[in-house]
């Protein structure tokens, strides 16, 4: 139970920290919100259950097939710990969100799903962090896995709606020290696994060598 926890938990930090960042999906999200009222930019934000399906098939297909060389996953969880770190740093340096509201059409989910498929975050994320995890949960048990899964995209698609609903409110949301403080404090959730992630390389390299 408690090693379930902690997926859940490992799932949910991810998925905030997705959901609350600045980026494409986030982006599509307000503008819309802004444009078209708050229904539009859920609409957005149920992007991510449309369009990661076939990168997370692909993602742990592929990690499960070199799951027996070491070295390999050294490399992942290096990779993976690297890409945490920059995305801790990003969260770091966020200060505020300006959106141009021009010209945009209705046709929310058409560019909620747009915005996720060309935004690399996604086939970053699930390479060299989400499929390895994943695939440690699974290995625990499928409770452990379904509960990583819910815990990131609850927390995921809820954190879009959310910040559809903050900014539906006020528009002053994405400028505010709430929304900075937030980012930097899963910012700093971020480094911490960043740094879980050296620790499985290392053990990785050393098992490897041994």
């Amino acid at each position: 139970m408690t090693e379930t926890l902690a997926y859940l938990f490992a799932g949910a930090v991810f998925g905030l920290a997705g959901g609350f960042s600045p980026g494409p999906t986030t982006t599509v999200v307000v503008s819309q919100t802004l444009r078209f009222g708050f229904f539009d930019g859920v609409k957005v934000a149920i992007a991510p259950a449309l369009t990661d399906a076939p990168i997370v098939t692909a993602s742990v297909l592929l990690v499960g097939e070199i799951a027996g060389f070491k070295p390999v996953l050294g490399c992942i969880s290096l990779l993976g710990a690297l890409f945490l770190l920059y995305l801790c740093f990003e969260s770091f340096r966020v200060r505020g969100v300006e959106i141009d509201e021009s010209q945009v059409e209705p046709q929310s989910i058409r560019k909620g799903f747009l915005a996720n498929l060309f935004n690399p975050h996604p086939y970053m994320f699930w390479f060299v962090i989400g499929a390895p995890k994943l695939i440690e949960a699974y290995r625990i048990s499928l409770t452990t896995a379904v509960g990583f899964m819910v815990g990131l995209y609850v927390c995921l698609i809820g954190s879009k709606i959310c910040v559809a609903f903050l900014v539906g409110r006020s528009r002053g949301f994405l400028m505010s020290r709430g929304y900075v403080y937030v980012n930097r404090a899963l910012g700093l959730v971020l480094g911490i696994f960043a740094l879980l992630f050296f620790r499985d390389a290392i053990t990785f390299f050393q098992n490897a060598s041994s």
